[in-house]
């Protein structure tokens, strides 16, 4: 079974999780989100298999999360996926998903726990 990462190459945790799945020698494409943003839908898979809320996947300390005023709980669960599609850096990673499950690799070893 291949597994997917939505990879920062400039990140180090994302860097550590992506050398820990070569290391298992699992099958890995990579998606490097901040070029290949996922979508609206993609995202909602994501983030059903996480089991999270949408405000749960974001980088709350990235300038455009305050910028964008994304603490108003006003906001409903649409805007901040849509939020997320236009800056992808918003997106917390990595995210590796394995058939129906997925993970956040921080720490990288979490990851482990979703592999076949």
């Amino acid at each position: 079974m291949s597994v997917t990462i939505y990879h920062n190459p400039r990140c180090s945790k994302s860097r550590a999780t992506l050398a820990l799945l070569e290391e298992q020698g699992v099958k890995t494409t990579v998606v490097e989100y901040l070029k290949t943003p996922p979508d609206a839908g993609e995202l909602e898979r994501i983030l059903g298999l996480l089991k999270l809320e949408p405000r749960d996947l974001m980088r709350h300390k990235e300038a455009e999360y305050r910028e964008l005023g994304l603490d108003d709980p006003a906001l409903d669960r649409a805007a901040l996926i849509r939020a997320m599609v236009e800056h992808p850096k918003l997106i917390e990673r990595p995210i590796v998903v394995s058939g129906r499950k997925a993970a956040i690799g921080r720490p990288p070893e979490r990851v482990l726990d979703i592999l076949p």
